[in-house]
């Protein structure tokens, strides 16, 4: 399982919503893709693709804030 996935690094101003992003993302190919997921990065830091296992990931010092 030597298989490396693709880690994507957000900024607090990419989460839609609360603190969440969709995969697959816009930058995607869309021959590519899979159903649309929403994958929460609030509650953790990152969250985890079902579908391809892409990360999505906070940048260092990233804060989503809560009570918008």
């Amino acid at each position: 399982m030597s298989e490396t996935k693709a880690v994507v690094e957000l900024a607090a101003a990419d989460l839609l919503g609360p603190g969440v992003v969709h995969c697959p993302n816009p930058k995607m190919a869309q021959w590519s893709g899979h159903p649309k997921v929403f994958i929460n990065v609030a509650d953790h830091g990152e969250g985890r693709c079902p579908y391809c296992g892409t990360v999505y990931r906070l940048k260092a010092g990233e804060k989503v804030g809560h009570g918008h």
